[in-house]
């Protein structure tokens, strides 16, 4: 992170306590299952991921700063590039309206920062993300940082040492570490790559054979809002 979007330098971050949203926990309230089931937004991955990034970097009324800098923009514009970072993005009325980007290492993706110009725009892109993720055999989904607006959405807090036992399970491909709390992740050995990847691309297939059965064409874009409630409920 940086201390500004100004600051030349950027340092590294360890949070005593780590934020997660477990994927079978996310939080699907009725007022959101309705936005997503209307399809209010039009909800693509990876088409402008340097313009979600710089979305997210911008100054708001409620954020006149931010921890986005000329170093990180590059470094995860380079991760893009290379496969590794990928972005949910919300459009409404043709417009960029909010969304995400992260990182992803092996069946673990780390939520790097969000957005919303538009009311439940960050909403459904992390209700969208989640779905991949469940659709495309991910184990952990890292926010970092624990803030009411993801509490509400099902995002939990836990230990360091925990969240690094789950980690090294998750990458390493052995189940069941995720509790084995500071003595498991302190004996567990480093986990090294290759690792097992996720499939970012499984929720298309998902959504496009649900709408081959309904006879409409989802070609583009993601799956239809009734296919995202469903594998989140």
């Amino acid at each position: 992170m940086a201390d500004g979007a100004d600051d030349p330098s950027v340092h590294w971050v360890e949070p005593r306590l780590r934020a997660i949203l477990p994927l079978d926990g996310f939080r699907l309230s009725r007022s959101l299952r309705k936005t997503i089931v209307a399809d209010r937004f039009r909800v693509t991955t990876d088409t402008v991921f340097p313009e979600m990034l710089a979305l997210c970097a911008e100054a708001a009324p409620d954020r006149p700063t931010t921890w986005i800098n000329p170093v990180i923009k590059a470094s995860y514009e380079r991760l893009f590039r290379l496969g590794h970072a990928h972005s949910v993005e919300c459009w409404l009325d043709g417009e960029l309206a909010g969304g995400l980007y992260g990182v992803s290492l092996g069946r673990a993706f780390f939520g790097e920062s969000m957005v919303s110009r538009a009311r439940d725009a960050s909403k459904v892109a992390l209700a969208h993300l989640v779905a991949r993720l469940r659709a495309g055999g991910w184990r952990l989904l890292d926010c970092q940082f624990i803030t009411p607006h993801l509490a509400s959405l099902g995002a939990i807090e836990i230990p360091q040492a925990d969240y690094l036992a789950q980690l090294y399970s998750v990458l390493s491909g052995t189940e069941g570490a995720a509790g084995a709390g500071a003595a498991g992740a302190a004996g567990a050995a480093l986990p090294s790559p290759p690792f097992v990847a996720g499939d970012w691309g499984a929720l298309d297939a998902v959504g496009a054979a649900a709408a081959a059965g309904f006879g409409t064409d989802r070609a583009t874009g993601s799956p239809p809002g009734y296919v995202i409630a469903q594998l989140l409920t």
